[in-house]
This record gives C-alpha cells, structure tokens and sequence, in this order.
C-alpha cells in the first residue's frame, strides 16, 4: 500500500531514482569543496554513494512487481 493512492506512479522510477542521486551526489561535492575539503576525496564519495544508491533503487525496482500483485 502507497502512502498517497491518489497520486499516480510514476512510469520511469529508476531514471527518477537515478537524477535525484546525481543531484544528491552533486551537492557532497559542492558542499565540501565549500567548505575546504578535498575535490577528489569528495568525488569519489559522491561516486560511491551515487553507485550505491542507484543500486538500491534499482533492486527495489525490479522487487516492485513481486511486492505488489494486485497491480
């Protein structure tokens, strides 16, 4: 069951997944590179949590149909 039935569910959640955690990933860098960290260092953490959160999303999204039959 969905939080809001009302809305509709969106067609591609895993490209939708995809550019939120780019953006996500984005900001890490921003963020440090304001406040004095290491561009590199920051990099290679938002490229990590991008792969890792990507991941997540697409396993949710292929688990999605076996969740939820009635749909």
């Amino acid at each position: 069951m969905r939080l809001n039935d009302d809305l509709p569910r969106s067609t591609h959640p895993f490209r939708d997944s995809a550019i939120i955690y780019a953006c996500l990933a984005v900001v890490i860098v921003v963020v440090a590179t304001i406040t004095g960290g290491g561009f590199a260092k920051a990099l290679a953490i938002a490229a990590a949590f991008f792969v890792g959160a990507t991941a997540w999303s697409w396993w949710r999204v292929r688990r999605r149909p076996q969740e939820e039959p009635g749909e």
